[in-house]
């Protein structure tokens, strides 16, 4: 789990570092949900708030990296929960911000890997804790267009696949006899889910005097001279 989370760290904290003309910087306001044993399909149950801030880089107008940090309220178990992640995108039709005579836009999917976190007690064994972190896989699609020059609207839908099962506070839900519960044996089981809609705003941080081609020419100029 260490190098896992050393490796999403890295990559989140990287990427603002690579050149700011193919950067988009995001923020998204929505809900999440939990699926799991005492909600095993209903994907509109009891959703909670949530808000998103990310850092995008566009390797083209086709494919990006995306790294977030997430932050939300399970209202069905009343839990918070927190998310660290990076996902790539791709987009089905070229996109960018840089408005000229069109509008672009753009369906997309995407999907990656997320440290995340919850804040609930849960008693197992005797032992009571109240952190749970854990790893999973986001996967999303939406729809991307850019609504003025730099400036994007974005909405998304994803799930995220979890590796754990103690959302609700136990493993399984299990009928008096000891076998599994009918109303549980579903896509959901054996590992909770948790599900992000939400709508985002994003905005191109575009340094003109980099892009200007005197300006680059005098970059490589004062190379030569070093």
């Amino acid at each position: 789990m260490r190098k896992g989370i050393i490796l999403i760290l890295l990559i989140a904290t990287a990427l603002p570092a690579m050149t700011q003309r193919t950067a988009d910087y995001g923020a998204s306001l929505g809900t999440v949900n939990y699926l799991g044993e005492y909600n095993p399909s209903n994907v509109l149950f009891k959703h909670g708030p949530a808000a998103q801030l990310f850092y995008r880089y566009n390797f083209n107008p086709r494919q990006a990296v995306r790294a977030n940090l997430m932050g939300g309220y399970l209202s069905a178990l009343g839990s918070p929960i927190g998310e660290l992640g990076a996902t790539y995108e791709f987009n089905f039709f070229p996109y960018s911000t840089f408005r000229s005579r069109r509008v672009d836009y753009t369906p997309y999917i995407a999907a990656g890997a997320a440290f995340t976190a919850v804040y609930k007690q849960v008693t197992l064994d005797g032992v009571t804790t109240n952190f749970h972190p854990f790893f999973s896989i986001p996967f999303s699609a939406g729809f991307k267009v850019n609504v003025a020059n730099h400036i994007g609207l974005e909405f998304e839908y994803g799930f995220r696949k979890t590796f754990y099962d103690k959302f609700d506070g136990q493993y399984e839900v299990t009928t008096p006899g000891g076998s599994e519960a009918p109303d549980v044996q579903s896509w959901t089981h054996n590992n909770d889910w948790y599900s992000f809609m939400g709508i985002s705003v994003t905005w191109k941080m575009y340094n003109k005097l980099a892009g200007c081609p005197a300006f680059a020419e005098m970059g490589k100029e004062t190379k030569r001279k070093r």
